[in-house]
């Protein structure tokens, strides 16, 4: 079963269960690759609605610190709710150890060593990010390039 096809079927499943985050969830997702469809005249297969995936719980991670800033925790809530169905859907994420191993490879293949300073990060983010690319969030591979190169 495709993810697309998956999204479908749970989609009917929380409308007939009246799981409203979870089928107000889905409906935006499937909106959005709908979206992307029309607009860029192709047919998404799972790893480009994967990335529309990403983009959308990213998209809902942001707007968490502002709630939290504003004091809205009926959204913080809501937001994490959906967050917590969008990621579902999505590949199993790196660990942060993982993430490391991934940093540490990258480096021995480009020859960036450990402790270079913030003057490869460019360089080595450039390397790291493709293999990473839908199973693990920017910010932590950030991280982890940053305490590498300490």
């Amino acid at each position: 079963m495709t993810l697309k096809e998956r999204l479908n079927a749970d989609f009917k499943e929380a409308m007939k269960n009246k799981e409203k985050v979870r089928k107000d969830t889905i409906s935006f997702v499937r909106a959005a690759i709908k979206q992307y469809e029309v607009d860029n005249r192709e047919e998404l297969d799972d790893a480009g609605i994967a990335s529309i995936l990403a983009k959308q719980v990213k998209m809902r991670k942001d707007a968490l610190a502002d709630f939290e800033t504003a004091g809205r925790t009926d959204l913080l809530d809501a937001y994490n709710a959906e967050i917590k169905v969008l990621e579902e859907y999505m590949p199993k994420q790196l660990t942060d150890d993982e993430i490391m191993d991934v940093v540490k490879g990258a480096a021995a293949e480009i020859g960036v060593d450990a402790g270079s300073g913030k003057a490869s990060m460019g360089k080595l983010m450039g390397a790291v990010m493709p293999k990473v690319k839908g199973v693990a969030d920017g910010n932590n591979v950030k991280k982890a390039v940053e305490q590498f190169l300490g």
